[in-house]
């Protein structure tokens, strides 16, 4: 078997869809000798910031000399940066190891009578494996979709994290803030501590009444209170004060955002500690500074700046539309955007108005994809500006002939597009 091969068979299991449930994974699991059991887990659930929070925990476990996994989604330009140890993707060839040891599983599980694995559940079994066969020390574990019935949550970690909540996915995790709040709570394990972003009430009530039910310390992020000193495109200097004291801190992720973010890294990094695991100051600092996370508020280039921001709800795109304002302020900003037809895109473009009236619309590749004619033909309605590009090199192409000196070029929307568009531009920069 090829890459490419191994790649189409785990996307065209895609038409099988999403089964919510974890017999499936339970299963493929127990016949790859349930490797998830011997690996120490961080598992990060919320609806925003879980890549961000698992690059800054990673990062600084890393610093202090250990050998991390990392298992995301979805990636922005290559499969294998879903499944990272360390700085190192997953292989191709890897990539093909796995998958034809896990096929046969799959067509024994399917005549046992399951139904087939997701195209998720395969990645994630394929992900507990790889890990177990290079002997992580941890593995940091972002949740797929949801919680409670994600494929990843057939794990016992060391500690759940809960990033911030708000409405995304409705139509599997539920229309109201509690209802996708208890789909997330269901990481929380028996015993087990919970660190705990700072929520709305009616998300927060129900998390912490699950983490109660399970008999889980919860470290609640907002007991640290963070100063920032300096919030430039260099960077964020900040001081912590309240539960925790910590002076000088700086992190290369932008938006005030990815402050609250670290935040909750930092305390993650505090109940790791309280279960007598070591980890200095010292790589909390360098951890954090060096943590990075393609695609979020990602600065391409400067003069023109090239930014790239893989926002795509209401919250990612309020927090997306802050950061412009703040770090750009003065400048002229033309947006390339594409969005996916079951997004609130009706109320992200408005939003996205406060930040420019000067819009390139594409189609991003899925076939949830609004097309760039519907999405040109609703921002012209608004008596704003905007041409549809028949593809993404063409939206890149044309972006770049409106920029110049100190002006903005945004690519943002949907990472599938932000994807597509890093890859081309890294050529034409380069």
């Amino acid at each position: 078997m090829k890459y490419d091969e191994a790649i189409n068979y785990i996307e065209n299991v895609g038409k099988f869809g999403m089964n919510l449930g974890l017999e499936r994974i339970r299963r493929l699991c127990e016949l790859m000798g349930n490797p998830q059991d011997n690996l120490k887990f961080i598992h990060i659930a919320g609806t925003n910031g879980k890549g961000s929070t698992s690059a800054f925990v990673s990062s600084i476990l890393e610093e202090e000399g250990y050998k991390v996994g990392v298992y995301t989604s979805p990636y922005i330009e290559r499969f294998t940066e879903r499944i990272r140890i360390n700085k190192d993707e997953i292989s191709e060839v890897d990539v093909v190891k796995y998958i034809e040891l896990i096929i046969p599983l799959i067509e024994r599980i399917v005549k046992e009578g399951f139904e087939n694995p997701t195209e998720f559940e395969i990645i994630t079994a394929l992900a507990f494996k790889y890990f177990y066969d290079k002997k992580v020390d941890f593995v940091v574990l972002e949740v797929g979709l949801g919680g409670r019935y994600d494929a990843t949550n057939v794990v016992n970690p060391l500690v759940s994290v809960i990033t911030t909540i708000s409405y995304d996915h409705m139509n599997v995790l539920g229309d109201t803030l509690d209802k996708i709040a208890y789909e997330k709570a269901g990481i929380i394990k028996p015993n087990k501590p919970l660190v705990l972003y700072p929520q709305m009430e009616e998300a927060r009530d129900v998390i912490i009444n699950v983490a109660n039910q399970n008999n889980s310390k919860i470290y609640f992020v907002e007991s640290l209170i963070p100063k920032i000193n300096q919030n430039s495109v260099d960077g964020i200097k900040f001081n912590i004060s309240g539960y925790k004291e910590y002076k000088n801190l700086h992190i290369n992720l932008l938006g005030e955002h990815q402050v609250y973010n670290s935040l909750t890294s930092i305390m993650t990094i505090e109940a790791l500690r309280d279960l007598g695991i070591n980890i200095s100051n010292k790589s909390i600092y360098e951890g954090l500074k060096n943590a990075k996370w393609p695609g979020r508020f990602e600065i391409l280039n400067k003069n023109p700046y090239i930014v790239l921001d893989g926002g795509h709800n209401i919250q990612g795109i309020e927090s997306l539309v802050k950061s412009v304002k703040h770090y750009f302020e003065g400048s002229k900003v033309k947006i390339v955007v594409g969005m996916l037809k079951d997004k609130e895109y009706i109320k992200m473009i408005e939003m996205l108005f406060k930040a420019s009236d000067e819009f390139i619309t594409v189609t991003p590749d899925s076939p949830r994809a609004l097309k760039s004619y519907e999405l040109r033909d609703i921002i012209i309605s608004y008596g704003k500006n905007a041409i549809a590009a028949k593809d993404v090199e063409e939206a890149v192409k044309m972006g770049l002939d409106l920029v110049k000196g100190n002006d903005v070029l945004l690519f943002c929307g949907s990472l599938y597009m932000i994807g597509h568009a890093r890859s081309i531009l890294k050529k034409v920069l380069n």
